[in-house]
């Protein structure tokens, strides 16, 4: 049985392996393995959960190992892919002779950080139905599968505009660590009224995977968070 409960953190050191090798083919330029092998680290981030609760494993190494694992496979990972995008935009190529403008892609860096500081938090924070905060994994597949969803649209144009790419930055920054409560994507129960924000997010999101499959990601954390920030005032 002990052999058994050793599943759950096998599977998150699985997932910081497959974050380890997306960071590699990030660095090599290769965001589409990056995206593949981020992939594979949310269906372990997915698992670990799982069978944690399934053989009622409880432990606080599992939890410290879950957020460093998250660190790389989602927070660094992002900043990777942005750093890319930014380090290939025209503006940076063509004024990449100026100092400070040849460093302006490192801001994608604050990604990480804002994860490092999000995942911490969630930590040391009471359990509950809730997120604070963006989760990484969500901010993650926002940000990794970028490129698919820039290719699909032909929006090549407007995310070759160095501002819009800086407001990303910090507007994922932002959600990761502000205190806007989302809510959690785990079913507990199938009653419509306790669910109806996850009932209305799945719906799009089968419609919007089946017309524009990986590109239709982004899409659909945008829904997520927009779902949750009109939660919110109301």
């Amino acid at each position: 049985m002990k052999l058994f409960n050793f599943i759950p953190n096998l599977l998150t050191l699985t997932n910081l392996f497959f974050g380890c090798v997306a960071v590699v083919f990030g660095v090599m330029g290769d965001l589409e393995k990056l995206a593949l092998f981020v992939s594979l680290g949310l269906i372990c981030d997915f698992f670990d959960g799982f069978f944690a609760r399934l053989l009622k494993v409880d432990n606080k190494l599992g939890v410290q190992l879950d957020s460093l694992s998250d660190l790389v496979t989602f927070g660094l990972t992002s900043s990777i892919v942005i750093l890319n995008i930014i380090g290939s935009s025209t503006f940076v190529i063509e004024n990449s002779s100026n100092f400070l403008i040849s460093l302006t892609p490192y801001l994608a860096f604050l990604i990480t950080l804002s994860s490092s500081y999000r995942l911490a938090k969630f930590n040391v924070s009471t359990i509950g139905t809730d997120f604070t905060g963006l989760p990484t994994p969500a901010n993650a597949i926002l940000i990794v599968f970028l490129p698919q969803f820039i290719e699909r649209f032909q929006l090549e144009l407007i995310f070759e505009n160095i501002f819009i790419l800086i407001l990303l930055v910090f507007l994922s920054s932002f959600l990761l660590i502000s205190n806007i409560n989302m809510f959690s994507l785990k079913i507990n129960n199938l009653k419509f009224n306790q669910n109806k924000a996850l009932y209305v997010l799945f719906f799009f999101s089968i419609i919007l995977f089946a017309s524009l499959g990986l590109a239709s990601l982004p899409i659909i954390i945008t829904i997520y968070i927009v779902l949750n920030l009109l939660r919110a005032i109301v």
